[in-house]
């Protein structure tokens, strides 16, 4: 179980004993309870949300639950102290409301985490020769907006710097690249002039985009001058990003691309 389940779970508990107790031992009515708890969960959810900030979409589902869980509190044990049965109206939209948000909590985790072994081997049955499935789909989402609006300043004037300093970088590998075999990797950088860009530090990352689990860093070595190589082994068969930094002294080159990697070897 996640911890945004079990966080949700318990909230829910909470406010179904709560309401349980005010009814019972404060003697207020079962609409009473409900907006009492609703306005508690949300005093106290709200300010621990903006110091500890999950996400908006967490922010949501969480609101939503322990609010909903407080309605339903409230419709239930009104209707049990009238002694009056549920009309099916009302009861419709309750079960409607708890199937979005529990559908959406699920598949918040599922992204998050991936499905569980079991019940991914039961969708995705594969042979034990071939590597294990990724089940799981993590979206980041920046919120620290001021932050990020630096670092993209940063990033256009890094941006500059490179164009103006005109270094010419050819990378890529030397054959084909085949899944769990080391194959090399090789980079040639060029001055503005067409010189070689010796004694320089290269260093990069092969960036796999369902999981950062995968990703693989590395580091290249001079052979000639110029000219950086080093055997890269990638775990696993389809489309890499490449992030690749080339720094001599205070100057900083970075370039992005993408490569693909065979599951075997071409006959």
């Amino acid at each position: 179980m996640t911890d945004l389940l079990l966080g949700l779970g318990i909230g829910a508990v909470l406010i179904v004993l709560a309401n349980l107790g005010l009814i019972r031992f404060a003697k207020v009515s079962a609409k009473w309870a409900a907006a009492v708890t609703a306005l508690t969960a949300v005093g106290l959810y709200v300010p621990y949300a903006i110091l500890r900030w999950p996400g908006g979409d967490l922010f949501a589902i969480h609101l939503a639950i322990y609010l909903l869980a407080a309605l339903i509190c409230g419709m239930l044990f009104g209707v049990r102290a009238s002694g009056q049965g549920l009309h099916w109206g009302p009861a419709t939209l309750i079960g409607f409301f708890i199937f979005v948000a529990v559908s959406g909590a699920v598949f918040i985790a599922v992204a998050e985490h991936g499905v569980p072994p079991w019940v991914r081997n039961w969708l995705l049955p594969q042979p034990a020769s071939q590597r294990e499935t990724v089940s799981m789909f993590p979206g980041v989402i920046a919120h620290d907006f001021h932050k990020k609006e630096a670092l993209y300043n940063q990033y256009l004037q890094q941006v500059e710097r490179q164009r103006q300093r005109g270094w010419q970088v050819q990378k890529g590998w030397v054959g084909e690249p085949v899944v769990g075999e080391p194959a090399l990797f090789r980079v040639a950088v060029q001055t503005r002039e067409g010189e070689p860009l010796t004694g320089a530090a290269v260093d990069g990352q092969f960036l796999r985009t369902s999981t950062s689990k995968l990703d693989v860093d590395f580091t290249l070595n001079e052979a000639a001058p110029g000219v950086y190589e080093s055997k890269v082994t990638l775990p696993a068969a389809g489309r890499w990003n490449l992030v690749l930094s080339v720094r001599k002294g205070e100057d900083l080159h970075e370039i992005q691309a993408s490569t693909a990697v065979g599951q075997f070897k071409p006959q």
